[in-house]
C-alpha cells in the first residue's frame, strides 16, 4: 500500500508524495498565519510612531485582522467543497501573501488596515482546511502523528510571534513583522501546488453540490460580514468619538443592530446556511462557544498589553517586551502535552474551570503592579496564562463535538474558531476602554491632591525644589523643574491604576468560565475530536 493510500484502499489527498510532506507543508502555512495573531503586538509602539496616529488606533491593526479572520471561517468549510480544497487553499495562502507583503508597504493607517483586513480574510480559510487535507492525507493509525505536528505549529507560533516581532522591530523596522511572510508564503504555494491533491471523495462532494445546484448562502455572508465589521468600529471607536455622542456610532451601532436583527432568522430558516446557529443554540456547543470567547479575549488582550505596558512605563524594548511573552508560550507547549494526558481521564468540564481558574489567578497575580514591578513579574503572569490555557482548549476540543453530527463538524470547528477571534477582538476592545476610563477617573482622583492646600503635596514639591536646587537649577528654574517632575509621577501612577484595573476586568472574565463549564455534560474519557486551531 502506498503512502497516498488509505486503510480502506481508497486514495488519499497526498496524490502520489509522501504525506508526511503535505504535513509539513500545511504546517508551515498555518504557522505563518497563526504567527501573524500576535507578531505585530509588540510592534504597535513602532506602528503608532511611524504612521503618526495613536495607541488606541494602531490597536486597530490586531482586532481589524481578527474579525476579517473570523468572517471568512464562516464561509471556508462550503467554499472549499463547493469550488475544491485544493483551489481554495491556494487562493488563501496566496491572498494572504500577497497582503502580507502589502502590509510591509503601507504608508498609511488607512492602507494598513485595507490591507490587513485582505490578510485576515486570506488567512480565515487555511486553519479548518489545513485539518481536512491532513485528515485526507494519512490512514486512521497516522492521524494522531500528523495532528501533533500541526498543534505544536499552532502552538508555537503565537508563542514565539511577539519576541520575533519584537527583535524585528528593534532591528530592522515593523514593515518587516509582515514581509517575512512573503518568501514563507511563496515558499509554501509552490509546494502546495505541486504535493496537494483532492481526493476522491472531495471531487465527488463538489460534483454533487453543483449538480444539485447548492448555492453559497451569500445574504447570509454579507449579514454576518455587515454585523461584525460594524460591531468592531462601534467597539473600537465608541471611546474616542464619545460613544452614542457621536453620529458614525449611532449610525454603526444601527447597521450593527439592523444585521444582527436580519441574520438571526435568516440563518434559522435557511437549509445550507454560511453559519449554523442552531448549534449555539445547544447547551453543550453553547457553553463551548462561551467559553472560547472569553479565553479568546484573555489571550490576545494580554498579548497586546503587556507588551504596551513594559514598553510605556518600564522602557522596555519591543525585543525585550517580546520575551516577557516567551516563558509562557514554552510552557504552553509543555502544557499541550499535559491537559492531553490529563483529558484521558479528568472530564473536560474540571479542566476548563480549573484552566480558568489558573488564567485568573495570573491576572489577579498582575494587579500587584508598581514602578518597581520587574521582568520576572511579568513573566511569571504570562506563564500562569501559559499554564491554563491547553487545559481550556484542548477541553473544549473534544467537548463541543459532543453530540454533534459528523457532517456539521466543519460548522462547529468553524463556529469555534470564529469565537476565538471575536473574543480576542471584543477582549481588546474592552480593555482599551477600560484603560481610557479608568486614566481619566484616576487622573481625576489624583489631580485633587496636587494642591497648595495639601500639605503632602507642598511637603513634596518642597523637597523636589530642594532636590533640584542641589543640582545646579536656579530657584524658579529649580521649581519648574520639580513641577514637571511631579506631573511625570503624577501620569505614571495614573497610568499603572488604569492597567491594574485592565486587569481586574480580565480577571472577572476569566471566571465566568468557571459556570459555564460546570454546565457541560460529561464525555467519554480520551475521546478524539478534531484539532481546532
Amino acid at each position: 500500500m502506498s503512502a497516498a493510500t488509505a486503510a480502506d484502499g481508497t486514495a488519499t489527498a497526498a496524490g502520489g508524495h509522501n504525506p508526511w510532506i503535505i504535513a509539513v507543508v500545511v504546517a508551515l502555512a498555518t504557522f505563518m498565519e497563526v504567527l501573524d495573531t500576535t507578531i505585530a503586538n509588540v510592534a504597535l509602539r513602532y506602528i503608532s510612531g511611524g504612521l503618526a496616529v495613536g495607541p488606541d488606533e494602531a490597536a486597530w491593526v490586531v482586532t481589524s485582522y481578527l474579525v476579517a479572520n473570523a468572517v471568512t471561517l464562516t464561509a471556508s468549510s462550503f467554499l472549499a467543497k463547493r469550488y475544491g480544497r485544493k483551489a481554495f487553499f491556494l487562493w488563501s495562502v496566496g491572498v494572504f501573501t500577497l497582503s502580507s507583503i502589502l502590509c510591509g508597504f503601507a504608508w498609511s493607517l488607512e492602507s494598513l488596515l485595507f490591507f490587513r483586513v485582505l490578510q485576515g480574510l486570506g488567512g480565515g480559510g487555511m486553519a479548518p482546511l489545513a485539518q481536512s487535507i491532513l485528515a485526507d492525507s494519512f490512514p486512521p493509525e497516522k492521524r494522531g502523528q500528523a495532528f501533533a505536528l500541526y498543534g505544536v505549529a499552532i502552538v508555537v507560533a503565537p508563542a514565539i510571534g511577539p519576541t520575533i516581532g519584537g527583535w524585528l522591530s528593534d532591528n530592522a523596522s515593523w514593515h518587516w513583522c509582515f514581509l517575512i511572510n512573503g518568501p514563507i508564503g511563496l515558499g509554501a504555494l509552490c509546494l502546495m501546488y505541486w504535493v496537494i491533491e483532492d481526493p476522491p471523495k472531495a471531487v465527488a462532494e463538489r460534483r454533487r453540490l453543483r449538480e444539485q445546484g447548492v448555492r453559497f448562502d451569500l445574504v447570509g455572508f454579507l449579514l454576518v460580514a455587515t454585523f461584525l465589521g460594524a460591531l468592531e468600529v462601534v467597539l473600537d471607536e465608541g471611546q474616542r468619538k464619545d460613544w452614542f455622542g457621536s453620529n458614525l456610532i449611532v449610525t454603526f451601532a444601527l447597521i450593527a443592530g439592523l444585521a444582527f436583527a436580519a441574520m438571526i432568522p435568516w440563518l434559522l430558516t435557511r437549509d445550507n446556511p454560511v453559519v449554523d446557529l442552531r448549534l449555539i443554540g445547544r447547551r453543550q456547543f453553547g457553553a463551548c462557544f462561551l467559553v472560547m470567547l472569553a479565553t479568546g479575549a484573555i489571550l490576545i488582550s494580554t498579548t497586546q498589553f503587556l507588551p504596551q505596558l513594559t514598553q510605556e512605563l518600564y522602557g522596555y524594548t519591543a525585543t525585550l517586551s517580546g520575551l516577557v511573552l516567551g516563558p509562557g508560550g514554552a510552557v504552553t507547549v509543555v502544557m499541550m502535552f499535559v491537559a492531553g494526558r490529563l483529558s484521558g481521564f479528568i472530564q473536560p468540564k474540571w479542566l476548563i474551570a480549573t484552566g480558568a481558574c489558573v488564567i485568573a489567578v495570573g491576572m489577579l497575580d498582575l494587579t500587584r503592579l508598581n514602578g518597581q514591578s520587574s521582568f520576572s513579574f511579568f513573566m511569571w503572569s504570562r506563564i500562569y496564562i501559559g499554564i491554563g490555557l491547553p487545559m481550556i482548549f484542548l477541553s473544549i476540543t473534544s467537548a463541543s463535538y459532543q453530540g454533534i453530527d459528523k457532517g456539521r463538524t466543519d460548522q462547529a470547528s468553524a463556529l469555534i474558531n470564529v469565537a476565538r477571534n471575536v473574543g480576542g477582538s471584543i477582549g481588546v476592545c474592552i480593555a482599551q476602554n477600560t484603560l481610557a476610563y479608568r486614566q481619566q477617573f484616576h487622573q481625576s482622583r489624583l489631580g485633587e491632591h496636587v494642591s497648595s492646600v495639601e500639605p503632602a503635596y507642598r511637603e513634596t514639591l518642597g523637597q523636589a525644589t530642594a532636590y533640584f536646587s542641589q543640582r545646579g537649577f536656579a530657584g524658579p528654574d529649580a521649581e519648574r523643574q520639580a513641577l514637571a517632575w511631579i506631573a511625570q509621577q503624577l501620569q505614571t501612577q495614573v497610568a499603572l491604576w488604569a492597567y491594574i484595573d485592565v486587569f481586574k476586568v480580565l480577571s472577572i472574565m476569566a471566571m465566568t468560565a468557571v459556570p459555564l463549564a460546570l454546565l457541560l455534560k460529561s464525555t467519554k474519557p480520551g475521546g478524539q475530536a478534531p484539532v481546532g486551531h
